[in-house]
């Protein structure tokens, strides 16, 4: 994949510098732009998206008229300057879009499809947000020829024996690629992708997050987990390892969805979170994102008490188009 750093068409930047477009608060201290490997935010809602499909509430009504106010499904890009490689972090339903706010570091070839957008994808888990973007690198659309993706075994057999994703390993748009949780990918030289098991509601297969070691800093992306009591290890233990934490902050509270109940759905409450990251974050490592927000969660709202109180105790709402340097 060729690099053209023109940083063109994509409306989230902010002259050389991602980070400058969003408030100090809410951008944290660890956020950089650089010519090193870093992290860019492709999409930060839950599976559903922002406005979520078929509701009408206020908050989706509120994205459907202000751009502003709509997020793409959680996703990230792993950019590779040095190496002029990029790779997605899970393939979402908002693929297209995701595809497009990479343009400032990739040159697609003028007047056709590019059939090598990316390099690689690395995939977190089967559900519907997170895999289902892979339909696009097929026949009937970018039609790829052997791109990496990057899964655990669980994943390469539900991928491998279920249509349509077994046509794009038949035809060999994409070749699956296994990584065992517990162990990693070095992409390149000081850069590597560690699979890290997480607990979650696995009805196809397994669940991991990612853990990207780069030459500055650690970062740990779990997007999507059990609470915290249902995991094996204490995660503690693997966040004192960390310098970023992007996190699962689908909820704030159990009552946001009437007729349903968020303990069914399996995630932690984002005061949960806080309240077992405090001492960390007041000590200053990690720096904490949440991230994977269900449009029914208020800290969506700039102007609510409760993304006051998050970024009051020390933690950050993550900003599609934000770049962390690591």
């Amino acid at each position: 994949m060729k690099f053209g750093y023109h940083r063109l068409l994509v409306p989230l930047l902010c002259g050389a510098s991602l980070v400058s477009c969003m408030p100090e608060e809410e951008a944290g201290g660890s956020a950089s732009a650089g010519d090193g490997p870093r992290l860019r935010v492709l999409g930060s809602a839950q599976d559903g998206g922002i406005p979520h499909a078929a509701c009408r509430c206020e908050r989706c009504e509120d994205a459907r008229s202000d751009p502003s106010a709509a997020r793409l499904v959680a996703s990230l890009a792993l950019i590779l300057p040095e190496e002029s490689a990029t790779y997605l972090i899970d393939a979402t339903p908002d693929i297209r879009r995701q595809l497009e706010r990479l343009s400032d570091v990739s040159a697609p070839p003028a007047g056709r499809v590019d059939r090598d957008p990316v390099d690689g994808v690395f995939l977190t888990h089967a559900h519907l947000g997170h895999y289902t973007g892979l339909a696009f690198f097929g026949f009937e659309a970018i039609h790829t020829e052997r791109l990496p993706v990057y899964v655990t075994p669980a994943m390469a057999r539900f991928l491998a024996r279920n249509a349509p994703w077994s046509q794009l390993v038949e035809i060999e748009n994409i070749v699956l690629e296994e990584v065992v949780p517990g162990d990693g990918k070095k992409v390149a030289q000081g850069v590597s992708v560690d699979f890290v098991k997480v607990p979650h509601r696995d009805e196809y297969a397994d669940t991991v997050g990612f853990l990207f070691r780069g030459p500055k800093r650690r970062i740990l992306y779990i997007p999507d987990t059990e609470p915290w009591e249902k995991w094996d290890t204490p995660p503690m233990e693997l966040f004192r390892e960390v310098d970023v934490l992007l996190v699962d902050g689908t909820f704030f509270s159990l009552d946001e969805l009437p007729g349903r109940s968020v303990d069914s759905i399996g995630h932690p409450l984002m005061t949960t979170t806080m309240d077992l990251l405090q001492g960390l974050v007041d000590q200053g490592r990690p720096t904490v994102y949440f991230t994977h927000f269900n449009h029914s969660n208020p800290v969506l709202e700039k102007a609510s008490q409760e993304r006051k109180m998050v970024i009051s105790r020390g933690f950050h709402i993550l900003q599609e188009g934000q770049d962390l340097e690591f």
